[in-house]
């Protein structure tokens, strides 16, 4: 009843699962100032204690007593200063989002809002802000000639203040450069596959899929999505352990990260219990919402890397894009050490439970690099660097997936027009392909394609 009352903007945190509303929380700009001003308020109680109650300057020395006047007049100018370094703080704010916005990507405003030194140097601004006003406020009509605590610690403010602008202003020039954005992103992705998918699914994966209650699927039961929306959390755990007592497998229709309409089939699920089954239960373990989120989905994080590639070319910037390319090669590398290609979701008795849509590394290689070789199908400096970059993934990952690297590499120069790529241009590409050749087996191939460039009359 009480949620009814709350406005749509908080009430959706209370309808959120744990997991999700912390991740909502830390990206926003008033969770963090909220904790500083409830500490700030904390310290207007102490400092007022020490000297009013406790009456510090009968135990300090007279050097650090400083006269009422004095300290209310010392008080009411820093309560104007701090407030326009906290004007200019904001200002700098919105000039790195409007930035990021137009120049790559508006998805990853959300990063640069959620990093942690901007939501502490947003909180101290605004937790010493309230702190001045309230000393101000309190120490405003006492009759207690002298003051300790409160000038010292409001001086301690404004310096804090002070510093902390200067930080930030150096935090965001430093975060907006491009080889920063890239890393940041690539960390972003990594992440999630480190602390997310790992946990939440590798332990419960397995690569024999054994018993699948092939019995039963002629009476499989289908359960559709209860609104439209992303799919955006999956409580894999519960589930597991919920059909392992139902004594039935679940197996899923769509994915994390897609967009499905209220009424498309999501799950269906069958077994020995499936008559019994309360599907709501189901429903609620999985989180459909208006937008995307990246707590399960690393292709999102794959997707603004290849945004600001994208962006980058059609802003002449080839370097930026290169870049970014770069990182997603590293981000390549993450997929294949740490992700096993299986849908297959087993419990504890080593039953599988839940059945995940199939992906391969060669999905994520296409969702990676796809479309940056889309946009960059007419820049052959980039589909040179593109092509480098499938070679230094062959050269470290395991040999099973070179064919599929190669395969990627040949279509990719398939679009490329022979008759208007500079000399050099060629050069340099087929030196990659070459090296791509020589590491996946395909030196036969690589001739080939060298003839491609260099017909022999």
């Amino acid at each position: 009843m009480l949620l009814k009352i709350l406005p749509i903007s908080l009430r959706k945190y209370f309808e959120m699962s744990k997991r999700q509303r912390k991740h909502e929380m830390q990206m926003t700009l008033w969770y963090m100032p909220l904790i500083y001003i409830a500490a700030s308020i904390l310290f207007v109680i102490a400092t007022l204690y020490l000297d009013l109650s406790f009456q510090l300057e009968q135990y300090t020395h007279e050097f650090f007593r400083i006269n009422a006047d004095i300290t209310r007049m010392l008080v009411s100018t820093l309560i104007g200063g701090i407030l326009t370094l906290s004007a200019f703080t904001l200002n700098s704010l919105l000039v790195v989002l409007t930035t990021f916005s137009g120049q790559f990507s508006p998805r990853m405003l959300l990063n640069f809002v959620a990093d942690k030194r901007t939501q502490h140097a947003l909180g101290i601004f605004n937790g010493n802000f309230v702190y001045v006003l309230l000393v101000f406020l309190f120490i405003g009509n006492t009759e207690y000639e002298y003051f300790v605590a409160v000038p010292t610690i409001t001086i301690l403010m404004a310096f804090t203040s002070s510093v902390t602008f200067i930080y930030f202003i150096n935090h965001a020039t430093t975060w907006m450069q491009v080889h920063n954005i890239t890393d940041s992103m690539k960390q972003s992705s990594e992440k999630i596959i480190n602390q997310t998918l790992r946990k939440d699914l590798e332990s419960y994966r397995c690569e024999n899929p054994g018993n699948l209650l092939e019995d039963y699927q002629e009476e499989t039961f289908h359960v559709g999505a209860v609104k439209s929306g992303y799919v955006q959390l999956v409580d894999y755990h519960t589930m597991i352990e919920e059909a392992r007592k139902d004594n039935i497998i679940v197996q899923f229709k769509a994915q994390v990260g897609d967009y499905i309409l209220r009424g498309n089939e999501l799950i269906t699920y069958w077994g020995p219990g499936s008559e019994h089954v309360d599907k709501e239960k189901y429903c609620r373990m999985i989180s459909i919402g208006y937008k995307e989120t990246e707590l399960q989905d690393l292709q999102m994080g794959m997707h603004k890397l290849a945004e600001i590639a994208i962006k980058s070319i059609s802003n002449d910037d080839p370097k930026t894009a290169s870049n970014a390319i770069h990182r997603m090669s590293e981000l390549m590398l993450t997929v294949e050490d740490y992700i096993t290609f299986t849908p297959y979701l087993m419990d504890k008795d080593e039953q599988v439970r839940v059945i995940l849509l199939s992906e391969s590394f060669e999905y994520y290689i296409y969702r990676g690099f796809g479309y940056i070789r889309h946009y960059a199908r007419d820049n052959h400096l980039i589909i040179t660097d593109l092509v480098g970059s499938i070679a230094s993934i062959a050269e470290s990952i395991d040999s099973s997936k070179h064919e599929m690297l190669w395969e990627f590499a040949c279509n990719t120069i398939d679009h490329i027009e022979e008759k208007v790529i500079y000399e050099l241009d060629k050069t340099f590409l087929l030196q990659e392909v070459e090296r791509l050749a020589l590491t996946t087996g395909h030196k036969l191939d690589y001739y080939h394609i060298h003839q491609r460039f260099y017909p022999v009359d």
